[in-house]
């Protein structure tokens, strides 16, 4: 297992998505983190903002290619020449949907596996939809994203007329 994918909307990209790219780096050669463009999720970046943000907290982190994709997420897996989707579960009510997808995607192509992966305790229950929401209440969230991202983040919502 040299190449994995870990799919994902990251919008924003999180300090528990990062944990977990560095941890899947450390079992496989090559992560390939794809952005989903997913319209219909209603992201509150665009798959540009978010593949650049993604490029930007990963650029020093040897292994990891960050893509935009559209579509299935086994089908990117498949044109990444990977045999290995990656996919964290944080809490229990995660496992449910993660099981079903899985379960899916091993039946819309048995050849490419989902592997799950255990965030770290410190991360264990941020989400970017609970970011979105508390930073929109005008709440201080560096420490659950980089740096970086809290600050777009706050002026994204600011331009929307979210914040203060």
């Amino acid at each position: 297992m040299k190449i994995a994918v870990y799919p994902g909307t990251f919008d924003p990209v999180t300090n528990g998505h990062l944990d977990l790219i560095r941890r899947a780096r450390a079992v496989f050669k090559q992560v390939v983190v794809g952005v989903a463009e997913n319209p219909g999720k209603g992201t509150l970046f665009s798959v540009e903002d978010r593949v650049e943000m993604l490029r930007e907290a990963t650029r020093r982190l040897a292994g990891i290619r960050v893509e935009p994709f559209g579509g299935l997420s086994v089908s990117f897996a498949r044109r990444q020449k990977a045999r290995v989707i990656l996919r964290g579960l944080r809490m229990l009510t995660d496992f449910e949907y993660e099981f079903q997808l899985a379960l899916t995607n091993r039946r819309l192509d048995p050849h490419v596996e989902t592997v799950f992966l255990m965030p770290s305790a410190e991360t264990s229950y941020v989400s970017s939809r609970l970011i979105k929401e508390a930073a929109g209440l005008g709440a201080d969230v560096r420490g659950l994203v980089p740096l970086f991202v809290a600050r777009r983040l706050k002026e994204r919502l600011k331009n929307e007329g979210q914040t203060e």
